[in-house]
């Protein structure tokens, strides 16, 4: 019988088996725990890497699917994320209902935090990598390209995308002029 290869003698030592503990609770932590809070309708897909933050703030409509890497962060207190029926979101998208203050001469991490909610309405898809902050409404039907940032409210039907996020079409084909006026 031939001996063990070193890597697997390695998982053995007290500092490995300690972090995969930490993992292991991180997961728990950043996964499983916030899912069982969450307000969510029937048919819901969503990613096992999928992160959330206090699931008791986050509500999903019917048939939501949530891609791999996605976070969806709702505030520590007030600020809540729903999600409409239908809503599609890709890979690794990011999705915040709180910021930092920016006061000069405070640090950062001593901010206080704003917290606004964030509605993503019904038939929404997010395209991959897309980041929607604190207090952004995004309208039924909308479609926002991949890496686009959302800093301000959408309409609905429409079709967005770049940094920050801009209407380019709308969904139904009308011209984009005549829907501005």
């Amino acid at each position: 019988m031939s001996a063990p290869k070193a890597g697997v003698l390695d998982l053995l030592r007290p500092t490995s088996i300690l972090h995969l503990i930490k993992v292991a609770r991180f997961h728990v932590y950043s996964h499983a725990l916030p899912r069982r809070e969450l307000t969510a309708g029937p048919g819901l897909r969503m990613s096992p890497t999928a992160s959330l933050r206090n699931g008791s703030r986050i509500t999903l409509g019917h048939d939501v699917h949530i891609g791999e890497r996605c976070c969806l962060w709702a505030g520590d207190t007030s600020g809540r994320i729903a999600l409409g029926d239908h809503a599609l979101l890709g890979p690794e998208v990011f999705i915040t209902a709180s910021n930092y203050g920016t006061r000069p001469g405070t640090p950062i991490m001593d901010q206080p935090r704003i917290e606004q909610d964030v509605v993503i309405g019904s038939d929404v898809w997010l395209g991959a990598r897309v980041t929607v902050v604190a207090g952004v409404t995004i309208g039924d039907g909308s479609v926002v390209g991949a890496g686009a940032v959302v800093t301000r409210s959408l309409p609905a039907g429409c079709i967005a995308v770049g940094t920050p996020a801009r209407v380019v079409a709308w969904r139904d084909g009308r011209p984009l002029e005549e829907a501005r006026s």
